[in-house]
């Protein structure tokens, strides 16, 4: 029996639901969803796209009558494959539901917080601010091109601004599965919506409720603590990390194990200036010092702080010019389109023999040769003489106080910096946000030399100075490129690695992982567990707890991938 005929109970169910244009069953329409944007993916019996909450709600009802594994989508970045299936070892099949199409922002409190439903994403959010001066958590999304404003809740995702902290709420809406197996609506927004879960959806669909009486002040809606414990730079344990257990509550970490419906977060009022400062060294302990005396000394910490070694400007330089090119000529807004149409398009072309796997990649890899140099003059001469570079954005009060350190510190010439133009600081900032997309490139044009992806994403302790030496050199011989990142300040690591052909990858990042172990570091850090990293005993205690019959997300964190986790 066919997927189809043995479906087809759940299948009319579902279509009764969406329409039949927003159910997909066929293998290549379902690719894009199937498929980790870097790494993962599997098979599932169907991919559902609903329009508003209640349609979540009735598919999901659909789904567990059916006996059926649930992966709650929206962006679906691919970094850790915690949003796709993994592999086709499960017990049960798999529904996909992808929420991006339910992208609403409610405001609330003249914009001090907002409700974001499960598909609204980081750049939405931004837009929706920036008339009131106020912004989200994170204005860079790190890694993720389009991320999503709930998935950054559900995987603990960082953020790279310091004063700001980690994606964290304790006011949630979300759809959960008692040990007997009952589906159950859990409104903890703090607003009052109704009784049932029609009523529930609804009346927050239609926003029908009063913005000003939203109260709940004894929970958290952003992790206030954070700028505190990031500065105790002698601690011997990372600031932020996703086991933490400090940070996780209900939605906040549940990597699934729970249908977000919404999230209430705090906004964060903007700065009046911002100047971005770059710097460039051959010796990285000139770096570890800077981080101590700021985060030691100063009263404010600047905004921002983004470490790039060589290797991964080179990276971004090469294999994400079209990327920028993109964004600084069309805006964040063209890149989800434009990653949607090369899904569509790959799923096509990949069943034309000839051609090679990622064909669109090939051809924008190649046209984007011809295209002039995309990076300010300054920046291309810091890549020729230093080893290291240093991004920092610093605001209001702290531009004087960071340029006068930063005056004094280089004055033996152990580095140099220069305060960028505003065309400068734009430039450095966007070739540092779109970096995270090269190495899947470089992987996808050097297919034939390397043996794939091994993205490691590593909180240090905060006393940890050795950041930059740790990997010896056994190590780094097996990789064609060892590309490294990270939020400095915060002592969370970026390494995405390209290992090269014929190297055991996961024997390699066993021996990096007990390096790891020996030093003290957490991981991931902002990532999530997804597939990729066994989580710890806290977290998976915590998986268990949320959802006991293991229906959602079923073998994250290398879990069982079984009913009721047998």
């Amino acid at each position: 029996m066919n997927k189809i005929n043995r479906n087809q109970g759940l299948i009319d169910d579902l279509e009764s639901t969406v329409g039949k244009s927003r159910l997909l069953t066929s293998e290549r329409r379902t690719r894009p969803y199937r498929m980790g944007r870097r790494v993962g993916g599997g098979e599932a019996c169907a991919v559902v796209l609903p329009s508003n909450l209640l349609e979540v709600w009735r598919c999901l009802e659909i789904c567990i009558d059916h006996n059926k594994i649930i992966i709650m989508q929206a962006a679906n970045t691919g970094l850790t494959a915690g949003s796709t299936p993994y592999g086709n070892d499960y017990d049960r099949e798999i529904v996909i539901i992808n929420t991006l199409q339910i992208d609403d922002l409610l405001l609330l409190r003249g914009g001090e917080q907002v409700i974001a439903f499960a598909g609204s994403t980081l750049y939405q959010l931004e837009e929706k601010l920036r008339p009131l001066n106020r912004g989200p958590h994170s204005v860079i999304g790190s890694s993720c091109i389009g991320a999503s404003v709930v998935g950054g809740v559900c995987n603990n995702s960082g953020g790279n601004l310091v004063n700001r902290g980690p994606a964290y709420t304790e006011l949630s809406l979300y759809a959960q599965l008692t040990e007997e197996g009952e589906l159950q609506l859990v409104n903890h927004l703090g607003i009052e919506l109704g009784e049932t879960p029609e009523d529930i959806l609804t009346n927050l669909q239609s926003a029908r409720f009063d913005t000003r009486a939203a109260s709940d002040d004894t929970k958290m809606a952003s992790d206030k603590e954070y700028a505190t414990r990031v500065r105790a730079i002698e601690a011997n344990s990372p600031a932020r990390f996703n086991a933490d257990k400090r940070r996780l509550y209900e939605a906040s970490g549940c990597a699934g194990k729970l249908a977000v419906f919404a999230v209430r977060l705090d906004t964060f009022e903007n700065p009046a200036r911002e100047q971005v400062f770059y710097l460039g060294t051959n010796d990285p302990t000139q770096f570890t010092k800077l981080r101590k005396t700021i985060m030691s000394e100063f009263d404010k910490l600047p905004e921002m702080g983004e470490y790039m070694h060589r290797s991964y400007f080179d990276a971004a330089d090469t294999y994400c010019k079209d990327t920028f090119i993109f964004i600084k000529l069309l805006g964040n807004a063209f890149l989800p389109k434009l990653f949607a149409f090369k899904a569509w398009l790959d799923g096509h072309l990949n069943r034309i023999g000839p051609l090679p796997s990622n064909f669109p990649d090939h051809v924008l890899q190649f046209l984007f040769k011809f295209w002039p140099d995309h990076l300010p003059k300054r920046m291309r001469d810091y890549r020729d003489r230093f080893e290291h570079h240093l991004m920092i954005v610093a605001a209001d009060d702290t531009i004087e106080a960071t340029h006068q350190l930063l005056i004094e510190h280089f004055e033996g010439g152990s580095g140099e910096f220069f305060q960028c133009t505003e065309r400068e600081g734009k430039d450095a900032q966007l070739h540092r946000f779109v970096a995270g997309g090269a190495p899947a490139r470089y992987a996808i044009i050097h297919a034939k030399s390397v043996a794939g992806l091994m993205p490691l994403d590593i909180a240090l302790p905060r006393n940890e100075d050795d950041w930059h030496n740790m990997l010896p050199a056994e190590v780094l011989d097996q990789l064609a490129g060892p590309f490294q990142l990270s939020h400095f300040f915060c002592q969370v690591l970026h390494w995405d690695f390209v290992v090269k052909k014929g190297v055991d990858i996961p024997a390699l990042k066993n021996k990096i992982l007990n390096i790891l172990d020996e030093r003290g570091a957490k991981y991931p850090a902002e990532h999530n567990v997804g597939h990729l990293y066994c989580a710890e005993h806290d977290l998976k205690h915590f998986y268990q707890t949320l959802d006991p019959t293991n229906s959602f997300n079923a073998g994250i964190g290398k879990t069982s991938k079984n009913k009721h986790y047998v």
